[in-house]
């Protein structure tokens, strides 16, 4: 796991080259300790900061091929590195290391061509630079689990695996796009090419940008398909099959040089890899959990059990208001977007306990309610779809069956939640009928912005223009915008990736192995209705976790929201909230501003509805990023680097440790 950051620039042909290369690396080091390194060529630099998890001795970066024409700065994991090592050696290609998985994916492209990024079963982005045409290849992994920016303006494109990497290029600074912030708001994450600030841009998951001279070539290398053939076997012969493709998927995640942690939340998929790491680690297992202080949001008691069941060493991590206010401004640092939650500040505090505790590397167990329809939100768009041929019996029988761990869809809700589901069994919105009620809040949050754009135009867009999409079932449609909206955006980045890696932690996603994304579609809606969660997932694994896992209702991962500003109002509050302050950020309708901040302050919590709390958040994590970003008042400061490798070919020298 590493970071990485380049440029090519006209303007940056000769003497300080280095200089700048090294000042975008530091501003992402925490991403790599281990090591650093640049390679510089004609106007052009790329670097890597260095996570060593595989191959430590062997995989320092930037990396070349036996003839030194190809260049790579590498950042992730290749889990079938090895097998492809092999096929790529048994068709005549040479290679350096031992086992560096870094060179199996230099060798995978020069070999392959972009097809060979469809080969990876992993969790990856990279640059490679071919030394003779001058091409510059970007490509990013088919699930989004590890990001990769860029900028592409005349004179100079810059490419880093965080934007705040950007500052340390001459001349750039950052500005908020209020159309993008508008769609940012009403959709919980940016669009998967696109990010809050002018000029940003996200290479898209699955996707190669080639960079040749002026001309730019952007294609995808995978598509997203659900529509797989159906598992043609008996039930107990798919609990098998699953339980077999999730234990692959975990052992390939387990080869390291390092010890191999997992994050237990104490709900069902955790607790799955958890015992599936306990069957097939070398070391003895060590879990680690965040507790909360009040006990709406606590799991601790789920995550004991299973913890006893399953012999791990655990730890956790208990987390109150004051951990969140106090940590909220370094947390959303790393985060770099606004966001709706405060659920990434405890994740960021884990990962400090996790890497305090010498582990590198953690298992997780996000994908898993997109491959195998866990949300309440799949089961919500059955039944408004189904909603016309439903007796009313039938209605309330299954609304009361989403959401049992909630007050509000309790009997004495019955009949608002009847009307609610009427009013949303048609499609109001093209393309997006199985998210409109979600979206509802966002169009609220929308209103926070000085200029008022439909923020779901470009969503909308996505949609229309993506091939395949408006021929798929509505639980497909449904699908397709979870993994590239909120899986990527939110819960592999915000509180995934940057949590992780702030702390220099890798994540490693055992459901979303290409094999178990598939295995998932082929079972799901096969042996049961559809609106029992998970059915077949907790069947194939009740045997060996607590009944309680298996039986219970899901509890989503939540924390403290607007709250925990009410309970421990911090200093910066009014740094960032004051009217004159909301009037530096250009952006923000001042007067809709403060209205929302006055009730959110002065009214009880359990006043403050579901969207007010939502963009109560966003108004204070974007005011957050207008101080650290626009204005430039990093709240990190950069740390040196060690540098290993610094190869310059303007001087023709070199010089590699």
């Amino acid at each position: 796991m590493c970071g990485i950051a380049g440029f090519l620039s006209t303007a940056l042909r000769g003497a300080g080259a280095d200089t700048v290369i090294t000042s975008m690396l530091s501003r992402i080091g925490h991403r790599g300790p281990d090591d650093a390194g640049y390679y510089l060529d004609d106007g052009f630099a790329m670097g890597t900061v260095r996570l060593a998890i595989v191959d430590e001795a062997g995989g320092a970066q930037p990396m070349s091929d036996p003839s030194d024409r190809y260049w790579i700065s590498f950042n992730g994991e290749i889990y079938n590195h090895a097998e492809l090592r092999r096929e790529l050696q048994a068709a005549g290609r040479r290679f350096r290391s031992d086992h560096s998985d870094t060179e199996v994916a230099l060798q995978a492209w020069i070999h392959w061509g972009a097809e060979g990024f469809a080969r990876f079963n992993g969790a990856f982005a990279l640059a490679i630079r071919d030394r003779v045409t001058g091409d510059v290849v970007l490509a990013r992994d088919r699930y989004g689990k590890r990001p990769l920016f860029y900028v592409d303006e005349p004179g100079r494109f810059l490419f880093a695996s965080e934007m705040k990497a950007f500052r340390g290029f001459p001349g750039f600074s950052f500005e908020f796009d209020a159309r993008e912030l508008a769609s940012t708001y009403a959709v919980w994450t940016p669009l998967p090419d696109r990010t809050p600030f002018k000029g940003i841009q996200q290479l898209p998951m699955g996707s190669v940008l080639t960079l040749r001279g002026s001309d730019r070539a952007l294609r995808a290398y995978h598509t997203l398909d659900f529509d797989v053939p159906a598992f043609d076997g008996s039930e107990a012969e798919a609990i098998d099959f699953i339980r077999e493709t999730l234990r692959d998927s975990v052992e390939l995640r387990l080869r390291a040089d390092v010890e191999v942690g997992v994050y237990l939340s104490g709900g069902l998929d955790s607790s799955i890899v958890t015992a599936l790491t306990t069957q097939l680690s070398r070391h003895p297992v060590r879990t680690f959990s965040v507790a909360f202080e009040n006990k709406t949001f606590d799991e601790s008691e789920s995550q004991r059990l299973v913890a006893e069941r399953l012999g791990t060493q655990h730890s956790t991590v208990t987390v109150g208001s004051t951990d969140i206010t106090d940590n909220f401004l370094t947390g959303i640092y790393h985060a770099e977007v606004p966001t709706f939650r405060t659920s990434f500040v405890p994740m960021y505090l884990l990962s400090k306990h996790v890497r305090d505790s010498g582990i590198k590397t953690i298992l997780s167990g996000e994908g898993s309610d997109e491959a195998f329809l866990g949300y309440s939100l799949f089961r919500e768009t059955l039944l408004r779809r189904q909603w016309n041929e439903l007796s009313d019996t039938e209605r309330r029988t299954k609304i009361a069956s989403l959401h049992p761990e909630l007050a509000h869809f309790g009997p004495e809700h019955q009949e608002h939640l009847v009307g609610l589901y009427q009013q949303y069994s048609t499609e109001h919105m093209p393309g997006l009928f199985s998210h409109e009620m979600r979206f509802s809040n966002g169009r609220f949050a929308a209103r926070l912005l000085a200029e008022k754009v439909d923020p779901f135009a470009d969503l909308q867009n996505l949609v229309a223009t993506t091939p395949g999409y408006q021929d798929r079932s509505a639980i497909h449609k449904a699908q397709w915008l979870e993994y590239n909206t909120l899986l990527p955006g939110f819960l592999l980045s915000t509180q995934g990736d940057r949590t992780a890696l702030a702390n220099s932690v890798e994540n490693r996603c055992p459901f979303l192995d290409p094999a178990v994304v598939r295995a998932a579609a082929s079972v799901n809606l096969r042996y049961d209705d559809g609106l029992v969660e998970k059915a077949l997932l907790k069947k194939a694994f009740r045997d060996v976790l607590p009944e309680w896992t298996t039986s219970r209702p899901k509890q989503p991962y939540r924390a403290p929201g607007s709250a925990a500003f009410k309970d421990h109002s911090p200093d910066y509050l009014e740094l960032l909230l004051s009217e004159a302050e909301l009037a530096k950020a250009e952006v923000i309708d001042v007067n809709f501003a403060r209205r929302l901040t006055d009730k959110v302050m002065s009214t009880p919590v359990e006043n403050i509805s579901t969207r007010e709390d939502q963009t109560f958040l966003y108004l204070l994590t974007t005011m957050a990023l207008h101080h650290q970003f626009v204005r430039g008042d990093e709240p990190v400061t950069p740390a040196p680097l060690s540098l290993g490798v610094r190869v310059d070919y303007r001087s023709h020298s070199e010089d590699a440790r």
